[in-house]
């Protein structure tokens, strides 16, 4: 359509030139070699009217918007929008460390306080004299600079002893499966020592972790390691055959590598929850104490 318009116009000024210039009127009509296709006849050398030349310059090519937006100017755009781009990105980055540096400053202060706690609590301040699984004397110090996972139970227990070393030694498990966390040490206490001597302690212990520590002793000390994390335990009557249950504490005790009591977790969870708990633990206790 813009080829036949621009004919159209030069048809147009072609009339309008001829009928008011007289010298351009003499000229059409004389006999005159053929042109092309729209190139006007020659101006003569007497012509002096104001008229222009019927020839039209050469229109330049229109050039679309999409690509003006993509020459010059769209690449000018270009660099200020891919700066902002670049700021707002940087602000929203600053903005989630500075976010993420108060949670964890939060959360430092909030264990901080829980381990003050703690420690002005009685459960587990004091020592016990026991005897492990092979006969050795243990003592609470011997226990210094490891973190333990510590259950009272009996091995006469039908259910529910088993089933939480089972979920004390899975724990155990999911935690020795990450190499940068410290070992942990699981243990074993007796509440029936008049039944629970090394031997059957060892028989037991070997059916769950290998590290799994059983430690038994005299009824005495092994009451006043009861009392100490405030177990409670009770011998129930004996049946026919002499066989009885002892009721006690189901809890398993996370205690860290100063001796200090941390936390304790009830049958409702699960080895998993567990081994998610002591991590976290662990990476608060090791940004305390560095």
């Amino acid at each position: 359509m813009l080829p036949t318009l621009r004919l159209l116009l030069l048809r147009l000024r072609l009339r309008g030139a001829a009928r008011a210039c007289p010298a351009l009127r003499q000229g059409s009509t004389a006999s005159a070699p053929q042109r092309p296709p729209g190139v006007g006849p020659r101006r003569p050398a007497s012509h002096t009217c104001p008229w222009p030349s019927p020839r039209l310059p050469a229109l330049e090519p229109l050039t679309s918007p999409a690509r003006a937006l993509s020459g010059e100017a769209g690449a000018k755009d270009k660099t200020p929008v891919m700066m902002r781009l670049l700021v707002v990105l940087m602000l929203g980055v600053s903005g989630l460390v500075v976010l993420l540096s108060l949670y964890q400053e939060k959360e430092l202060k909030r264990w901080q306080q829980r381990v003050e706690q703690l420690r002005h609590m009685v459960v587990g301040q004091g020592d016990f004299q026991l005897v492990d699984h092979t006969g050795q004397p243990r003592c609470k110090a011997d226990f210094t600079g490891q973190w333990v996972l510590l259950y009272f139970g009996f091995t006469h227990c039908p259910d529910i002893c088993p089933e939480e070393l089972e979920k004390l030694s899975g724990a155990v498990h999911l935690l020795e499966k990450d190499p940068s966390l410290p070992p942990v040490q699981p243990v074993f206490v007796t509440v029936d020592p008049k039944r629970d001597d090394p031997a059957a302690m060892a028989r037991y212990v070997r059916d769950f972790h290998p590290r799994l520590l059983g430690l038994t002793g005299s009824p005495e000390h092994v009451q006043e390691a009861a009392k100490t994390y405030r177990v409670y335990a009770s011998a129930g009557a004996p049946d026919e055959d002499g066989d009885y249950i002892v009721d006690h504490t189901v809890l398993i005790y996370l205690l860290a590598p100063d001796g200090l009591f941390l936390d304790f977790y009830t049958r409702g969870k699960s080895e998993a929850q567990i081994a998610h708990s002591v991590r976290r633990h662990m990476l608060t206790y090791r940004c305390i104490n560095q």
